[in-house]
């Protein structure tokens, strides 16, 4: 996808990552109640996840960051696409950047109630390992923890 391209988030990108992230979360997940107010979620995003985190953003072309993925160690924390711009093969880039960056194998972990996300990461090899009540959460919503391992 030519349109699109990977690159690293800077400081400048925070705020339009974490807005990638509110519309990506309030479409994909409506029963899932947010602790934090879009704010905190943009300060978070500025103050954490941008500086100390390995952020990576899809951008299309014009400038519009429409993805956004955070690495840290071999955890896929974050993994979330502008509504409009799903189904275009850009979580697959992702999810591919993310194994070359982690070839010993990755985590993530995805609410229950989330199957399209469950499909996507199964058919990326993911498995699920562990199931629980949320308790862990800030949402406190039920998750379930994927792992990934490379093909001897």
């Amino acid at each position: 996808m030519a349109d699109v391209v990977l690159r690293r988030a800077v400081a400048g990108d925070a705020r339009a990552v974490a807005d990638v992230w509110l519309r990506s979360f309030t479409a994909a997940l409506p029963t899932v109640v947010r602790p934090r107010s879009d704010d905190d979620v943009r300060d978070y995003f500025e103050n954490v996840v941008v500086p100390a985190r390995e952020t990576w953003l899809a951008e299309a072309a014009g400038g519009g960051v429409v993805g956004v993925m955070v690495l840290h160690e071999q955890e896929l924390s974050q993994l979330y696409l502008d509504p409009a711009w799903r189904g275009r093969g850009i979580g697959d880039r992702f999810v591919a950047l993310a194994k070359g960056r982690s070839p010993g194998g990755l985590t993530l972990w995805t609410f229950q109630v989330n199957k399209p996300a469950h499909r996507f990461y199964e058919r990326h090899g993911f498995t699920a390992v562990e199931f629980t009540d949320g308790s862990g959460n800030e949402e406190r919503e039920p998750d379930v923890r994927y792992v990934w391992q490379p093909q001897d």
